[in-house]
């Protein structure tokens, strides 16, 4: 059973960080309105029913994105109500300590982002990807964003490049296949009609073999050596924003062999998994610079400097993502970091001013 200060407390301030996500989902959804090159593009494939879907998937991706800031906006906004009312000083002077008024609060952000981890960002990847996929390339993925699908490839006999004009079953099929090798062997370019994944190796069907001295030689079959595998190519074909939370787990655990794919994989998962907890720092931060008693009932400056720092949470945060995602960090250092960080910040300053230690 639910005590009831915490379902007033967690309903109180649940109401306003949902309030707010919606003011700026609002206002996310009027900005990735204006992409007209993208609504004529998708209408024109899927008609203009879908292309608003993939707006409002996009809105939907950036309000999970700017959790981090809202939920700290929304949080200050139902904790100044809190103060106008003096409900604190009632609280607190019927011996009710600022730990018991967080516990509530604590763990409903706890479930909302295991909720909005598991499925709010689920659902809207996997509607996403189907009507608008991100680009290799961005938002934590490997490959070039070009129109053509190149690959950087390396075996038993060097490095080679692959340019491929489509894929099939998450990129363990190629067509209308070119291979350039880098090393200076007697063979300058491959093409074929397609190319398959088996272990170790890529199985290329009715090749043309160009040779150093401009000759050709035409084969059924020819096995060039690769050092990937299919979990390496289903995260390098696409992005790992495009991956849900499960996926992202099923792909670490096939095995990735590539360093680099490992990494962006791995961010984005760490990222997923510790989105509950950044989102609890960020409560933390609001309570930390609001919630005490002030006389005047002046909280201007400290209800600025709450918001400053969450916005440079956000900052260190997305910047550690993108060092995560290219191998410079530990992807559990770049993601849980942030997160701890603004965990740590919330309770120093709550430590320093209702207990007068850290």
């Amino acid at each position: 059973m639910i005590p009831r200060l915490d379902m007033f407390i967690s309903m109180r301030i649940m109401s306003r960080v949902l309030g707010v996500i919606l003011l700026f989902s609002f206002l996310i959804f009027l900005s990735e309105s204006l992409d007209s090159g993208r609504f004529s593009r998708i209408s024109a494939i899927s008609g203009p029913s879908v292309a608003w879907l993939a707006v409002l998937t996009a809105t939907i991706r950036w309000s999970i994105k700017t959790l981090s800031i809202t939920v700290l906006i929304g949080s200050i906004v139902a904790l100044l109500e809190f103060q106008n009312y003096r409900e604190f000083v009632i609280m607190k002077a019927s011996g009710v300590s600022i730990w018991r008024i967080l516990r509530g609060p604590v763990v409903a952000m706890l479930v909302f982002g295991v909720l909005v981890t598991t499925l709010a960002e689920g659902v809207s990847t996997r509607i996403n990807r189907e009507i608008n996929p991100t680009p290799p390339g961005l938002g934590g993925g490997i490959s070039r964003a070009t129109s053509d699908i190149w690959l950087q490839q390396e075996g038993e006999d060097g490095p080679y490049k692959v340019l491929a004009g489509s894929t099939r079953e998450n990129g363990t099929v190629l067509h209308d296949v070119e291979i350039f090798p880098e090393t200076a062997g007697d063979i300058r370019r491959i093409r074929a009609e397609r190319a398959d994944l088996a272990p170790g190796k890529w199985i290329l069907i009715n090749p043309v073999l160009t040779h150093a001295d401009g000759s050709r030689e035409m084969l059924e079959r020819f096995e060039l050596a690769t050092r990937s595998n299919a979990a390496d190519l289903r995260v390098t074909l696409g992005s790992t924003e495009d991956f849900t939370y499960f996926e992202l787990i099923d792909v670490l655990a096939s095995g990735v062999n590539d360093p680099a794919i490992r990494a962006a994989a791995a961010t984005r998962l760490a990222k997923l998994t510790s989105l509950p907890l950044l989102l609890v720092g960020s409560l933390l931060i609001a309570f930390a610079f609001t919630a005490g008693y002030r006389r005047g009932g002046a909280f201007g400056m400290t209800i600025i400097y709450g918001i400053i720092i969450g916005f440079v949470v956000f900052v260190v945060t997305e910047m550690a993502d993108r060092a995560g995602s290219s191998g410079v960090l530990d992807p559990a250092f770049a993601t849980w970091g942030p997160a701890w960080v603004s965990v740590l910040i919330g309770l120093s300053v709550l430590l320093q001013k209702e207990d007068g230690q850290l």
